[in-house]
């Protein structure tokens, strides 16, 4: 077969839509970097209305209800945007067929807003000022939910290039990242904000077993 990946509807399948908005997004970000991140970064609630950035100039910025979703189609690099994308393409396809578009949608959002949240509580806690951008909580929503619909489902490592059952991938990389986030290891990644995608991602899929249960009743 020709072309992208194909959804139910006979288009694009959603995955494949919102890897190519991304990418776009990056591309806009980087052409006009400064205006990008002050308005579609995530910044911390209570961050003040200018910035100092330390070299004499000033930015004018703050916190909006809309940089819980716009955060997560900037990235800080291409190999940061790559990697999530990269997962994107490999978990977010199999779970958009089995789920199908709607339900998937749904799930990437939630895991996106609830990563947000996590994120904006660890930097009021934490009394720091600093934007967070990347889709990496989505992401590793998307990380658990494979783990959970595929857990004997070998998947080839990039780094290093090794085999791995699914489950013992997500159960790894979950523990990594609290290590990281609780021992300050890598600063500079938002290990909280993708534990809070995970919990959101989990959550969601807690709350859909439980409603198909009761309708399997009815």
């Amino acid at each position: 077969m020709n072309g992208f990946p194909q959804s139910g509807r006979g288009g694009p399948s959603a995955a494949i839509t919102l890897l190519i908005i991304t990418v776009v997004a990056y591309f806009v970000q980087m052409s006009a970097f400064t205006d990008v991140m002050r308005l579609f970064a995530l910044w911390p609630l209570g961050t003040p209305g200018t910035i100092n950035l330390g070299d004499g100039t000033t930015l004018n910025t703050g916190f909006g209800v809309w940089q819980l979703i716009s955060y997560g189609f900037l990235h800080g690099g291409l190999a940061h945007l790559f990697f999530n994308m990269f997962a994107l393409y490999m978990f977010g396809l199999p779970i958009e067929r089995a789920w199908g578009t709607s339900r998937f949608l749904q799930f990437y959002f939630v895991c996106m807003i609830g990563a947000g949240l996590v994120q904006l509580g660890v930097a009021q806690i934490a009394g720091e000022i600093y934007p967070t951008i990347g889709a990496s909580g989505a992401v590793f929503g998307l990380l658990l939910a494979f783990g959970m619909m595929y857990p004997n489902s070998r998947i080839m490592l990039l780094f290093p290039p090794i085999p791995m059952r699914a489950k013992w991938f997500v159960i790894g990389y979950g523990a990594l990242t609290l290590i990281f986030g609780v021992t300050g290891t890598m600063p500079g990644i938002a290990h909280f904000a993708h534990l809070g995608g995970m919990l959101f991602g989990l959550a969601m899929i807690l709350y859909w077993g439980r409603q198909d249960f009761h309708r399997r009743r009815r």
